[in-house]
């Protein structure tokens, strides 16, 4: 309870600092909603990816290419705590088990509910699916907007960042680096 408590005079702060009347109508609810919002917002540092993949592996003899593609996530960029939005790719080839493909989604929100930066988010997402899947190979591609460099800095609004992080034969076999990219790339700049 002191921690929302603290978080919440936390905003209050902020509205003050930024010229706003914390009194006036529109504002009193406001520190707890966004207390609330970041609650869920950062909530991937509540989770651990082991535990959701481990939960739903499944043998299989399915020996091709998985793919998940347009998983859209909502991020937190580090430096300014303002928004990344993008869609991941992720794929795998199995090595005697599958995941349930409802468990790589929550994977990518368990990285993108926290504070970050895409080329980590990447890497992080790519090496918890290799740890505890431990596939024949991990393949991510993240394709984001920043809104730290669209509301700020430099505005530009609607560039993209694609980042990517490859494991196992996707980084060894160019033939399946080639056919996930494949894959992809109709999805990339939607």
């Amino acid at each position: 309870m002191a921690k929302e408590v603290e978080f919440e005079n936390a905003v209050k702060t902020i509205l003050t600092h930024i010229g706003e009347d914390i009194t006036r109508e529109g504002l009193i609810d406001t520190p707890s909603r966004v207390r609330k919002a970041f609650e869920f917002m950062c909530s991937g540092y509540n989770q651990n990816p082991k535990e959701i993949i481990e939960k739903a592996l499944f043998t299989s003899t399915n020996d091709e290419m998985v793919v998940v593609k347009d998983i859209e996530f909502y991020s937190f960029c580090e430096h300014h705590m303002l928004p990344i939005i993008g869609k991941a790719h992720v794929a795998y080839i199995p090595n005697g088990k599958v995941v349930g493909l409802s468990k790589i989604p929550r994977v990518v929100d368990v990285f993108a509910r926290r504070l970050q930066i895409q080329e980590q988010m990447t890497e992080q997402i790519c090496d918890a699916l290799n740890e505890y899947l431990k596939p024949k190979g991990v393949a991510v591609m993240i394709d984001a907007r920043h809104m730290c460099m669209e509301m700020r800095g430099v505005e530009k609004i609607c560039s993209t960042t694609v980042t990517s992080a490859l494991r196992g034969l996707f980084k060894s076999n160019k033939k399946t680096k080639d056919e996930f990219l494949s894959i992809v790339s109709a999805s990339l700049h939607k």
